[in-house]
């Protein structure tokens, strides 16, 4: 039987998965890196100090058991990129069966790739 998740549960969950993609990011990175707590409305993303290019950067942590929303939360990390003045933002999402940071997925558009690629403003998908 699969125990269902209780909201304590599901934020002690991401603050941890938070944690971890921090600390991983803070040594292989730029020691700047920290977490950031929530903000409500005007989140600005879970972790702050990245920076590519002169580009700043917002990373969205999710720790879903194994679920997968790519469509909510790359929408979500965009609206948090835009509250920071980022032109940047991507997902790291928690991969089952791992606890490794190394081997957490990474998750983006092609626009944003783009963007960390040439080292240049987003290129917006035209209509």
């Amino acid at each position: 039987m699969t125990k269902k998740r209780s909201l304590k549960s599901a934020r002690q969950a991401g603050a941890r998965f938070e944690t971890l993609v921090a600390t991983w990011l803070k040594t292989w990175v730029d020691e700047r890196v920290e977490r950031r707590h929530l903000a409500g409305v005007n989140d600005r993303g879970d972790i702050t100090g990245l920076y590519h290019a002169g580009h700043r950067v917002v990373v969205e942590c999710k720790d879903y058991g194994g679920r997968v929303q790519l469509s909510q939360w790359m929408r979500e990390a965009e609206i948090e990129a835009a509250n920071d003045d980022a032109d940047i933002c991507f997902i790291v999402a928690k991969r089952r069966g791992t606890t490794n940071p190394a081997e957490q997925w990474v998750i983006t558009t092609l626009d944003q790739m783009t963007t960390i690629l040439t080292c240049a403003t987003t290129h917006r998908k035209e209509k």
